[in-house]
């Protein structure tokens, strides 16, 4: 199976398909963006272009044989690295490299057979040294049979794990620095803030822009979705179609079952009605919902609740036709009323979210985590309840 088309992004591939066509495209590139917006998919288009036989003014001919190759993820020259689970059991660097190397094959056969992801993986995962040496080693290498090769590195991001263990990133410092002639990269990141101020320096960013909700809608639609599912998933998605994908139905025994990232949208929303709810035990029942271990999964939660938070805010300002999460607009506004809540106070509580996502990198205990963010949110939404949770 191949690659789907790229879906929007017109201004962005005709500014990259220049820059190639002049010779000025940068040896190392970030393409930063909202997660799910496409990034990785244009990092695939622009290594498709930069080897394809005969581009065109608007980007690769998709019918030479690099292209062919390209579009099935079997270019040799092309070598794909993304976050994935730590192996267990593994003796030596040597053996771990191997086992990534591995991994890494498997989940690039799974993105053949089904290249349609939804955003958001679930469990911890990483881009380790092992995996960064085995980048560096093979850029090394010559060409198999392009005239470069492309190197994309996808959540760049969690090359470092946990700020104390950037070991990861800084064993593509040098190669960014003094890249071999023949070869180009291209980092993807949904947080570029994150990445080693010296990866940043040492790459020239490009922003992927949330695509028109309308253009979701006819991805969705063109990949078999129906119109009301589409449009609700594409509304929800923030103009992202790797996260829409993550809101629809799937199939399961026959019966359809809520999308890995709706499911998530309603865990979230449980932990926004604990923190504004009167009852001062509603924090330990979102938090024994929770896992004791694997903090770091817990992020796509935390952005979900970001979303839910945002949304109060804008009920709470009078402009609540601007929330995402539309069909809980009524219960946040009559809560708004009851509560007394005001713009500051739903401000306040977003950093103290932002504070959570930092411990939830560093691998805290979930359940703890989510009691002591609910206590807080709590204190800081009905200031009226108490103080706030370690403070």
């Amino acid at each position: 199976m191949s690659l789907h088309p790229v879906q929007g992004h017109r201004e962005f591939r005709a500014a990259v398909a220049t820059s190639r066509a002049r010779g000025t495209l940068p040896s190392a590139l970030l393409l930063h963006g909202p997660r799910g917006v496409g990034k990785q998919r244009l990092a695939l288009w622009i290594a498709q272009l930069d080897l394809c036989e005969v581009p065109g003014a608007e980007g690769p001919c998709g019918t030479c044989r690099s292209c062919k190759l390209a579009l099935r993820l079997e270019h040799p020259d092309v070598h794909w690295y993304f976050p994935l689970p730590r192996p267990t059991g593994a003796s030596s660097p040597e053996k771990m490299g191997e086992m990534l190397e591995e991994a890494r094959f498997a989940r690039l056969g799974e993105l053949r057979d089904e290249p349609l992801q939804a955003a958001g993986a679930e469990g911890p995962t990483g881009i380790y040294i092992a995996a960064a040496r085995s980048l560096r080693k093979r850029a090394q290498s010559r060409p198999s049979m392009a005239p470069r090769q492309l190197f994309l590195i996808g959540d760049a991001e969690t090359l470092v794990p946990q700020e104390a263990s950037p070991e990861a990133a800084n064993a593509l410092l040098k190669l960014l620095e003094e890249p071999p002639p023949d070869t180009r990269f291209i980092l993807t990141s949904s947080e570029p803030g994150s990445l080693l101020d010296t990866i940043r320096s040492r790459t020239v960013p490009l922003l992927v822009k949330p695509l028109q909700e309308d253009e979701v809608v006819s991805f969705l639609q063109d990949h078999g979705a129906d119109a009301e599912a589409a449009t609700t998933a594409a509304r929800l998605s923030g103009g992202a179609i790797g996260r829409a994908l993550g809101f629809l139905p799937i199939e399961s025994k026959g019966e359809p079952e809520p999308g890995p990232l709706e499911g998530r949208r309603r865990e979230a929303f449980t932990i926004l009605r604990a923190a504004l709810s009167e009852r001062p035990g509603a924090g330990f029942r979102a938090g024994l919902d929770q896992k004791v271990s694997g903090a770091r999964a817990m992020l796509g939660l935390l952005d979900a609740l970001e979303v839910w938070l945002r949304d109060l805010a804008t009920v709470v300002s009078g402009v609540p036709e601007r929330a995402v999460n539309q069909d809980a607009v009524p219960w946040m506004t009559r809560r708004t009323k009851e509560t007394g809540l005001t713009p500051d106070r739903v401000a306040r509580s977003l950093a103290r979210v932002d504070e959570a996502a930092l411990h939830a990198r560093g691998n805290v205990n979930p359940q703890l985590l989510v009691v002591g963010l609910v206590a807080d949110l709590r204190a800081l939404l009905l200031p009226t309840t108490g103080v706030a949770h370690g403070r």
